[in-house]
C-alpha cells in the first residue's frame, strides 16, 4: 500500500516537473533567440563602452533581450499577444503616439538661432533627404509595394521617431526592423559619416573658415516657430503630427512665459517616452518576426540610403558654393549634418573638421542644417503619407 502511494506520488511530481519543464523557456528556445539575444546584448555594450546613443541603445537593446525571450503561450504576458502590458505599451508605437511626443520634447529643447541667422542652410538640411527618395526607388525596384518601399526609404532621413511614425502608417509589419535599423545608423553615425565626408571633400574645402552667426533677435525665435507651422504644414498637410509637436515644443521655449512646460516637454516628458519607445520596439524584435531575409534587406538599403543622404549633403554644398563668393562659401563638411540625427552629426562635422584645422568651429554652423534636417525629414515623411497612405 504504502509503494503505490509512493509509486503515485512519484508520477505525481513527475508530471508536474514535466509541466513545469514545458512553461521554462528552454522548451522554445532557438539559434533565432540567441542571436537576437547577442544582438541585444551588442546594443548595451556599445551604448556602455562605445557611448554610442546610449539613451536609445540601452533601452532597445534590454528590450530585444525581453523579446527573444521564449514564453509558453497565451499566458499574456508577450507585446503581441492582446492585452498583455507590453502590447499595450506597444500601441504608442503602432498608433503612431510616441514620436509626436519625441518631436514636441526635440522642439522645447532646440535652438533654431543657426538656422534664423542663415537661412540657406535650410537647403542642405532638404538635400539630405535625397537618401530617402533614392532608398524609396531602390526598394520599389527589388519588389517592395510602395507603401513598404516608403517605410523603408525613411531610414535615409537618420530620425528614429519620424522612422516609427511612418512604417506604422504605411507598413506595420516591418515596424519593427525599420526602427531598429534607423535608430541603428542613428547611433553609429560617428562610424559612417567621417569616410564618406573625407571622400567627398578635398583639403582646401575642409579649411573652408565660415563666418559667425549674427544675433538673432528674440522676436525672430518667436516668430520662426509660426512661420514655420503655416509654411510647412500648408505645404504639406499630412506632416502635421510630426511638425506641429515640432513647432508647439519649440514656442514653449522661444516664448519666454512658458518655461515649466518647456522644461518638462525637453525633461521629463521625453525621458519618459524615449524609455517607452526604446524598450517596445526592441520588444518587437521576436526571432520568429525580425529574422527574415526582408529585414536584413531593410537594413542594407537603410544603410545605404543613410549614405546617400550624408553624401547628398556634402555636394549640395559644394554645388552652392560654385555660386558664392570667396569669404561666403560654406565648408563641405558640415553638409553631414542635414540628416536629422540632432545633434550628433552636427558634432560629426566639427570633430572631422578640426581632424584638419584645430582652430576652425564649425559646430554652430552645423547645427543649421542639423535642426534643418529634422523638419527635412519631418516634411518628407509627410510627403509620402499624402501619396502612399
Amino acid at each position: 500500500m504504502i509503494t503505490l502511494q509512493a509509486s503515485g506520488f512519484l508520477d505525481f511530481v513527475q508530471h508536474q516537473m514535466g509541466q513545469f519543464f514545458e512553461y521554462t523557456s528552454f522548451v522554445n528556445f532557438t539559434l533565432g533567440h540567441f542571436v537576437m539575444i547577442v544582438i541585444g546584448l551588442i546594443f548595451i555594450y556599445l551604448a556602455i563602452s562605445k557611448e554610442y546613443e546610449p539613451l536609445l541603445l540601452i533601452p532597445i537593446g534590454f528590450g530585444i533581450i525581453i523579446g527573444n525571450i521564449p514564453f509558453f503561450p497565451g499566458l499574456k504576458i508577450g507585446v503581441y499577444e492582446e492585452g498583455s502590458v507590453l502590447n499595450i505599451l506597444y500601441h504608442g508605437v503602432q498608433n503612431g503616439w510616441y514620436p509626436p511626443l519625441i518631436f514636441l520634447g526635440i522642439g522645447a529643447m532646440t535652438d533654431f538661432s543657426a538656422l534664423i541667422s542663415n537661412p540657406k542652410l535650410m537647403l542642405i538640411g532638404a538635400a539630405a533627404q535625397l537618401g530617402i527618395f533614392a532608398a524609396y526607388t531602390v526598394a520599389l525596384s527589388i519588389g517592395f509595394n510602395p507603401a513598404e518601399a516608403g517605410a523603408i526609404g525613411i531610414i535615409g532621413g537618420a530620425d528614429g521617431p519620424t522612422a516609427i511614425f511612418i512604417s506604422s502608417k504605411l507598413a506595420p509589419e516591418m515596424l519593427g526592423a525599420v526602427a531598429i535599423a534607423a535608430y541603428s545608423y542613428m547611433a553609429l553615425v560617428p562610424v559612417i559619416q567621417p569616410p564618406v565626408m573625407r571622400l567627398l571633400t578635398n583639403p582646401k574645402e575642409r579649411l573652408i573658415r565660415m563666418k559667425p552667426p549674427r544675433q538673432v533677435s528674440k522676436l525672430e525665435k518667436i516668430l520662426f516657430p509660426l512661420i514655420g507651422i503655416l509654411l510647412t504644414c500648408f505645404l504639406v498637410p499630412s506632416g502635421l503630427p510630426l511638425l506641429g509637436m515640432l513647432f508647439f515644443g519649440n514656442l514653449l521655449k522661444e516664448s519666454g512665459v512658458t518655461r515649466r512646460l518647456a522644461n518638462t516637454a525637453s525633461g521629463p516628458m521625453i525621458d519618459i517616452v524615449t524609455i517607452l519607445i526604446g524598450l517596445t520596439v526592441g520588444v518587437s524584435t521576436q526571432a520568429t518576426t525580425f529574422l527574415t531575409k526582408e529585414s536584413i534587406l531593410i537594413f542594407v538599403l537603410g544603410a545605404a540610403s543613410f549614405v546617400v543622404a550624408t553624401a547628398g549633403g556634402v555636394l549640395f554644398v559644394k554645388f552652392i558654393n560654385l555660386f558664392l563668393k570667396e569669404g561666403s562659401k560654406i565648408n563641405p563638411l558640415i553638409g553631414n549634418a542635414g540628416v536629422s540625427a540632432v545633434p550628433d552629426s552636427a558634432r560629426v562635422s566639427q570633430i572631422v573638421g578640426q581632424e584638419y584645422d584645430r582652430s576652425n568651429h564649425l559646430l554652430m554652423h552645423a547645427m543649421g542644417p542639423n535642426v534643418a534636417g529634422v523638419i527635412g525629414s519631418a516634411v518628407a515623411a509627410g510627403i509620402l503619407l499624402s501619396f502612399l497612405y
